[in-house]
């Protein structure tokens, strides 16, 4: 194994002793807003690499993400931004401006990985894209997450989740019902699920570098991410050229992979395994309706489909006499796969999400105690796989990053009032 960026006796010794935090010695200057990319740099923070992320003067916009909302309750920090940018230093440069962007280029020079979501059109600009940058740092990572890659006439194309990630890649229209209006998907789903995409991507980068010594672009979309999650779907659409709709509980292919509402009003997913035959048997004993399995109407997934109006209607019967805790009982003892439907109040209180590591505990510095907010989506054993502190404030490592790059005070003093790098908040 070759380690790179190891340049210090101290990180060699904790290796050896296998006490280094799992991507202790990586470097990452992330120059990135709102949340996609900034949710990979979290993710790579709390796994232990050092992440500077880079801001524009007037911060991430995040940051504002309440301003305007009237709420009854008080805002004490901003668990959104938090969320994605707990851990990392925070600089504030003015890229946009020669002398901003060559202290960017000085960072990357010792870096192992830079991340952004800038527009290909503006870091070229800046010659801060990964042709410069890797004639600096051949080693360099270079990873560009946009809304629809960096080829094609569209490139330069703005992209939110909800348009590159969630409708234009066909998943808005695939899970509107006939009739139905479009559905919005909610805040930040798109981005949260392209940062993993991001982060596989990275690691895999950082893995062959290991082989190689050599850096290497490392690209995903919103766009392509939103199409790889529909992919089973599109695999359909790509050899039989259509897919089926979305249709109405009882409308469905199979009837019995459907939502069931019981006795207590609540909402239970049953998901039966091969079309609902093979489950068939214990999905009756646990509704006490053995005589279906004789029934011709409903013995048969293609039976079920041919009659499911009255077999959901036999269906949301039975699921009526019961409470959700009540069918829970039977629904296990028959080793069904199902789900209450649970809202996230209800989430933040699941013993079983608790127990598999799903929520940390957070600094916010704009909070006078800590507070609960999700975890990155791997669980790592026998390793400190948690935030490594709050967010940082707008600039608030600027002295301690530029004096690291040899700028002296008097110099950063000069900068800030030049409009060049930010005064700390």
């Amino acid at each position: 194994m070759i380690y790179h960026n190891i340049n210090n006796h101290s990180l060699l010794s904790k290796i050896i002793s296998n006490e280094v935090k799992m991507l202790e010695g990586l470097k990452v200057i992330e120059m990135a807003t709102y949340v996609a990319a900034p949710a990979a740099g979290a993710m790579l923070r709390d796994w232990g690499a050092e992440v500077i992320k880079v801001e524009p003067l007037n911060g991430c916009p995040m940051r504002r993400f309440f301003e305007g909302m009237k709420s009854n309750v008080p805002i004490e920090g901003n668990p959104i931004f938090t969320l994605d940018n707990r851990g990392k230093k925070g600089i504030s440069i003015n890229t946009s401006d020669e002398k901003g962007a060559k202290i960017v280029r000085e960072l990357i020079k010792d870096a192992d990985i830079f991340l952004t979501n800038v527009r290909p059109k503006s870091l070229e600009s800046a010659k801060l894209n990964h042709e410069e940058l890797h004639k600096i740092n051949p080693k360099l990572i270079y990873c560009s997450l946009t809304g629809y890659g960096l080829d094609g006439e569209e490139r330069n194309r703005p992209g939110f989740d909800v348009a590159a990630y969630w409708s234009r890649s066909g998943m808005a229209h695939l899970t509107q019902r006939k009739g139905e209006e479009p559905l919005p998907i909610r805040t930040a789903s798109g981005d949260h699920i392209t940062a993993i995409s991001t982060v596989s991507g990275i690691l895999a980068a950082v893995y062959e570098r290991t082989q190689t010594g050599k850096g290497k672009v490392v690209e995903t979309s919103l766009l392509r991410t939103g199409i790889y999650s529909v992919s089973s779907d599109m695999a359909l659409q790509l050899k039989f050229g259509r897919v089926p709709s979305t249709k109405k509980r009882d409308e469905q292919i199979n009837p019995i992979f459907n939502f069931f509402k019981t006795k207590d009003d609540r909402w239970i997913c049953l998901s039966p395994r091969a079309g609902g035959d093979y489950d068939l048997p214990k999905v009756v004993r646990a509704l006490g309706k053995e005589d279906w399995l004789e029934n011709e109407k409903f013995n048969t997934n293609q039976a079920r489909r041919e009659n499911a109006k009255e077999f959901i209607e036999e269906m949301d019967r039975a699921f009526s006499q019961h409470t959700m805790a009540e069918w829970g009982e039977k629904l296990d003892a028959q080793d069904l796969i199902w789900s209450p439907v649970q809202n996230l109040k209800e989430v933040s209180k699941d013993k079983q999400a608790i127990a598999s590591g799903a929520f940390s505990e957070v600094e916010d510095q704009d909070c006078n105690e800590n507070y609960s907010t999700v975890s990155s989506p791997v669980k790592f054993h026998n390793s400190d796989d948690g935030p490594k502190g709050p967010a940082p404030k707008l600039g608030q490592d600027n002295f301690e990053v530029l004096k690291g790059l040899g700028i002296n005070e008097e110099e950063i003093n000069n900068l800030i009032d030049n409009g060049i790098v930010g005064n700390p908040q």
